[in-house]
């Protein structure tokens, strides 16, 4: 029984060391691989389009030529922001891409502290560039590596030049030059614009109006213009958030066409009144073109393929659409 059992055991031995053997030689073969990291590794680049006004129809086309350009360049784009201009909620989206560290970050400017400390301090310690698009900061304050969109300086110069067009030979009148009060530096650009203008004709009285955007104070504010200005011919929207309640007010107090009346972004609500003959004119901007721009210029410095962007920006086309154009 004792011999069976050692005849046993050396069976198993002899078993086990030639699976051994044959196992250690399949390791030795030349012809095996590790699975290479290349293929477990996701290349694409990350980017985030941020603004502080989703589904709104300016950034709706912006979001949808940006999708479209990073589909084509095999990156991954996401689209985050906030609704009705709520900056705690946009600034906590801009801090939230940072510590994601995604790639990129596309996003638009803000003129305050919270935003150049998140852009300038944080975003850069994470190495992560950013571009502003529609909306810019001084560049002074900011590290951003540069700017998509409109000039809006030349905005404000063309809405000018339309109302001095508009009244003719002579041109002369009061001009409310109707403000929001927390105007961002796109419409402090666009203010410089209108008044470069403006005060090269002598009889041109500019009435500078500073306003909160909220529908209750346009209304109170526009009362009180008309109240103590009474022979008041146009009327410049800084801030298109403006300009309907504005219109509503003028409206009820007499004929809207006696008016010369101006705004910039061709939104819903500006359109609207423009194809109802309600207001003159308005700046029409490129929000596609803006939108396939910044995500071309972004993926271009990732890949190096362009380190230096010009801190100056990347104007996109604008124009001044009349009322006759559009009936």
């Amino acid at each position: 029984m004792r011999k069976l059992a050692i005849i046993l055991l050396s069976f198993v031995c002899v078993v086990l060391f030639y699976y051994t053997i044959v196992s250690w030689s399949k390791v030795f073969k030349s012809d095996w691989e590790l699975p290479r990291a290349a293929e477990q590794v996701n290349t694409k680049h990350r980017l985030v389009l941020i603004t502080q006004e989703l589904e709104t129809p300016f950034w709706d086309k912006v979001a949808k030529a940006a999708m479209e350009q990073a589909k084509k360049e095999s990156a991954s784009l996401e689209v985050w922001g906030s609704y009705g201009n709520n900056r705690e909620d946009f600034l906590k989206k801009i801090e939230i891409a940072i510590y994601s560290q995604v790639d990129g970050i596309i996003v638009q400017g803000l003129d305050t502290d919270e935003f150049k400390t998140l852009t300038n301090i944080k975003a850069t310690s994470y190495g992560i560039p950013i571009i502003t698009v529609a909306n810019d900061v001084p560049m002074g304050n900011s590290l951003r590596k540069s700017y998509v969109g409109s000039d809006q300086y030349l905005a404000g110069k063309m809405i000018a030049e339309q109302l001095i067009a508009d009244m003719g030979a002579s041109p002369e009148g009061e001009v409310a030059i109707m403000i929001d009060k927390q105007y961002q530096y796109f419409q402090k650009q666009r203010l410089e614009g209108i008044k470069d203008v403006l005060t090269k004709y002598p009889n041109i009285q500019m009435i500078d109006i500073e306003m909160q955007d909220a529908r209750e104070q346009v209304i109170a504010t526009t009362k009180d213009v008309l109240n103590r200005h009474p022979n008041i011919d146009a009327f410049i929207t800084v801030n298109a958030d403006i300009l309907a309640a504005m219109v509503q007010e003028i409206e009820s107090r007499s004929k809207i066409e006696r008016y010369y009346i101006y705004s910039f972004d061709d939104d819903y609500e500006s359109i609207s009144l423009l194809n109802q003959g309600k207001i003159d004119g308005i700046i029409e901007q490129s929000p596609e073109e803006m939108g396939t721009m910044s995500v071309k210029l972004l993926l271009k410095w990732l890949n190096n393929e362009k380190v230096t962007l010009d801190l100056n920006g990347y104007r996109t086309d604008i124009r001044v659409v009349k009322a006759s154009d559009v009936k």
